[in-house]
């Protein structure tokens, strides 16, 4: 019996079992530590993507790739894990730190270049990290980087880092002088500008699939940005309180703030964080607006009636009401929106409605302090001299004119007529029954004298007032006092002529420029000159573009070049008419009263 063969027992698979795959990862993963190596994050030397050439950024990408698929091969596989599993994931953390230092780079140069290249790197490098499990690092580095830059940029714009809760320790002055003037330009650029780059950055670089997370890291980084700069806006307004001349800043801020909305909205969405905040500060400044105008009113109701103007000139709150109202009137577009409730649009809340209160509110003060004169006909002189003011600055003003209607001005020219005729009787009436009573001659010139004497401090608001007052004047009296004259002969000492030219010399006070005043006019034309040179040369160089600054420029240049015509050896006094010549006077009270509305927007103080 033939013996048994020997029996044969399998060998035990390879321990290691080299697979055609593995073979390929790990060559991978050598080739990939070797390019790590090469550019590895504590060589700071030059940056990968800035300097090095093309093909070896995108071999690096490849590379982080490459690792991150083979944590997950070996990850996978129990058999092959162990140590391919390590080396790949301590190369995969050495190239995440690579590509967080190029991001650091690529951001800090984005703020000299954005151009397609520069972002699409920033892209690249964003997707690269998130893909291999490192969003949470790509999105910090984005997020820390990009917030400061936009802080860095907000205050070059403002000129100031000065955090809203610090703002209450400003005097208004301050507030006035530069930080709303720098708040007005650095809003306008940074919503209309800046914050929609951002937002712009921020979707190119989290596009696709990461559009939610580009979202929201947008609103990490410019969110507090935003609402900071609104807050400086709300607690500056908030320091105006009801103080009249100060309401001209509250609308400027109003109108940046309405011209910025759009582009707000549009880049944070109308359900933002900073849409409510915006619409918070927006209904704060119309608080503070109409809490202002309120003020006004009641200012002008409380205006003590007894304080009159000497000779019945114009009042000074008669200028300052209609100098505020013709700059009020350019506001018309915000003030509608400021006025008007947001849910009820009442009519008896309109601009012109609340123009119409504050001039029927000064006509009745007016009425007021005409009262408290001693003269009945001096009362009727302030009446046409302070109603014919309010009429010519509607006139002159093409918006305020369109607010209160055309007939308005000519009803208050009438008004102004009426009160002359009225003022006549009364500063006449006394000649006017002499000579009807046929007194003795030695009493009506007693009268026309004690009438002229009466009135020679009396003023005309202005030239054309003026000579409408003397017309009225001699029309009534010397038609009269002529047949009174030729019915006494030689027992009159004045004659028609002589009463004619007494009435001709009224009412050229410190307002209407008498030759007298003329003459004096032409010894002080270098003083005014010079005045008129150091206000424009202390607001030289500020912020021009202002309405009120403008006009306060053109307004001291209209009154430079009216004195350089009543120069004595002046070519052109020749050839300008008594009647088309501006009182130099009045354009430098004009002045006085503008400066203060000048200074909101100058950032300056004309001393």
């Amino acid at each position: 019996m033939a013996s048994p063969s020997p029996r044969r027992h399998a060998l035990p698979p390879p321990r290691h079992l080299r697979t055609l795959s593995s073979t390929l990862v790990q060559e991978s993963v050598a080739a990939a530590a070797a390019l790590v190596q090469k550019w590895h994050p504590d060589d700071d030397s030059g940056s990968l993507f800035l300097h090095a050439a093309e093909h070896e950024a995108q071999r690096f990408l490849r590379a982080a790739a490459d690792l991150h698929r083979a944590m997950l091969f070996f990850a996978s596989n129990v058999t092959h894990g162990g140590h391919g599993l390590v080396q790949a994931q301590a190369l995969l953390l050495t190239a995440m730190g690579r590509l967080d230092l190029e991001l650091q780079l690529l951001l800090d140069d984005i703020t000299q270049s954005a151009d397609d290249a520069t972002r699409s790197n920033i892209r690249a490098v964003a997707e690269a990290m998130m893909a291999a499990g490192y969003g949470k690092e790509c999105i910090s580095t984005f997020k820390s980087h990009r917030r400061a830059a936009l802080a860095t940029e907000l205050q070059r714009l403002l000129g100031f880092l000065s955090p809203p809760d610090h703002l209450h320790k400003l005097t208004w002055e301050q507030l006035d002088g530069s930080i709303i003037p720098s708040w007005l330009a650095a809003a306008t650029v940074a919503f209309n500008s800046l914050f929609a780059a951002e937002k712009g950055l921020c979707d190119a670089v989290f596009a696709g699939g990461n559009a939610a997370v580009g979202e929201a890291v947008f609103a990490a980084v410019a969110n507090d940005q935003a609402t900071s700069l609104l807050a400086v806006a709300e607690a500056a307004v908030a320091r105006a309180r009801r103080a009249p001349e100060r309401l001209f800043r509250v609308l400027d801020v109003h109108d940046a703030l309405t011209e910025v909305l759009p582009g707000l909205l549009s880049v944070f969405g109308d359900s933002s964080e900073v849409a409510a905040r915006a619409a918070l500060v927006v209904a704060k400044v119309g608080e503070a607006a109409r809490g202002i105008l309120g003020s006004l009113e009641v200012a002008i109701q409380k205006e003590p009636s007894k304080a009159t103007a000497a000779g019945g000139a114009v009042h000074p709150l008669t200028r300052y009401v209609m100098n505020y109202l013709v700059f009020l009137a350019d506001y018309q577009e915000g003030l509608a929106l400021l006025v008007y409730d947001d849910h009820e649009q009442e009519a008896s809340s309109s601009p012109s409605v609340i123009i119409q209160r504050l001039v029927s509110a000064l006509l009745g003060k007016l009425e007021a302090k005409a009262g408290c004169y001693r003269e009945v006909a001096l009362s009727y002189l302030f009446l046409a001299n302070n109603t014919q003011y309010v009429a010519n600055k509607v006139v002159g003003s093409g918006k305020l004119r369109g607010i209160l209607g055309d007939g308005w001005a000519e009803a208050q020219s009438g008004k102004a007529r009426a009160h002359v005729g009225v003022y006549v009787r009364a500063a006449w009436g006394k000649v006017m029954a002499a000579i009807s009573g046929a007194e003795a001659p030695e009493a009506v010139e007693q009268a026309v004298m004690e009438a002229v004497g009466m009135q020679e401090q009396w003023v005309a608001a202005d030239e054309e007032t003026g000579e409408a007052l003397r017309a009225a004047a001699t029309a009534a009296v010397v038609p009269k006092y002529r047949m009174f004259y030729r019915r006494y002969g030689a027992a009159v000492r004045l004659t028609p002529g002589d009463v004619t030219t007494m009435i001709a010399a009224l009412f050229a006070g410190p307002v209407g420029c008498s030759r007298k005043m003329m003459s004096e006019l032409d010894q002080s034309v270098p003083k005014v000159e010079d005045e008129i040179n150091q206000r424009i040369v202390l607001l030289a160089g500020r912020p021009a573009g202002s309405l009120l600054f403008d006009r306060f420029c053109g307004l001291a240049s209209c009154c430079w070049i009216i004195a350089q015509t009543h120069r004595p050896d002046s070519k052109l006094r020749s050839q300008i008419s008594k009647g088309s010549t501006r009182s130099i006077y009045t354009i430098i009270l004009e002045i006085e009263l503008l400066a203060p509305f000048a200074l909101l927007s100058s950032n300056n103080h004309v001393s």
